[in-house]
C-alpha cells in the first residue's frame, strides 16, 4: 500500500466461507488488500503458526489441561488445525474438501472444554502467533476472532468454587 493511501476502515467479511480482510482507502474505496492467510504467510506461515501452537501447548507446564484433551501423538490434530485454519483465513478450503463442514463445535463435544480449557488453548494461539512478528493490528484482529471462536466453544458449566 502507498504512503498516500489512508486506511480508513478495516474489518473482516464473510466471502464463501472464508473470511477476507477488506481495507477501504480513501483513493480506492474497495481495494481489496489480502486475505488474512496470504497476510500470515500462506501454507508456511499457517503451517508455523499450528507446529507453533502444538510445541507451546506440549511444553508448557500451564497447559497440560488441554494437552491431556490430545492424543499422545499430536501429528493429526496439527495437520487439521492447519488444514481447518487455511480455510478459516480465506485460503484454499482443505479442511472442508476432506471432511466436509468443520462443525467446530459438535466436533469437539466428546472433550470437555471451559473457562480454563478455553484460556489455555488462547494462551497457546496467542504465544504462536507473537511468534509469527505479525503487525499488531493484523494480530489483535487473529486474536479477536480466535477469542470468539474459543468461547464459542465451551460446551461445560463451571462448578461454583
Amino acid at each position: 500500500m502507498s504512503e498516500s493511501a489512508v486506511a480508513t476502515l478495516i474489518h473482516f467479511i464473510g466471502h464463501n466461507k472464508h473470511v477476507k480482510l477488506m481495507i477501504f482507502i480513501q483513493d480506492n474505496p474497495m481495494a481489496e488488500i489480502a486475505t488474512p492467510y496470504e497476510r500470515i504467510g500462506g501454507e508456511d506461515g499457517v503451517r508455523t503458526l499450528c507446529e507453533t501452537f502444538y510445541q507451546i501447548m506440549c511444553d508448557t507446564p500451564q497447559t497440560q489441561l488441554i494437552r491431556d484433551l490430545h492424543p499422545e501423538d499430536i501429528e493429526i490434530s496439527e495437520e487439521k488445525l492447519y488444514l481447518f485454519l487455511t480455510g478459516w483465513l480465506g485460503g484454499p478450503p482443505l479442511y472442508t474438501d476432506l471432511y466436509g463442514h468443520p462443525r467446530l463445535r459438535a466436533r469437539h463435544m466428546p472433550f470437555p472444554i471451559g473457562i480454563e480449557e478455553r484460556d489455555q488453548w488462547l494462551y497457546c494461539m496467542a504465544q504462536a502467533l507473537k511468534k509469527l512478528s505479525l503487525d499488531n493490528l493484523f494480530a489483535e484482529q487473529l486474536m479477536s476472532s480466535f477469542v470468539q471462536t474459543a468461547d464459542f466453544m465451551r460446551n461445560r458449566e463451571e462448578q461454583p468454587a
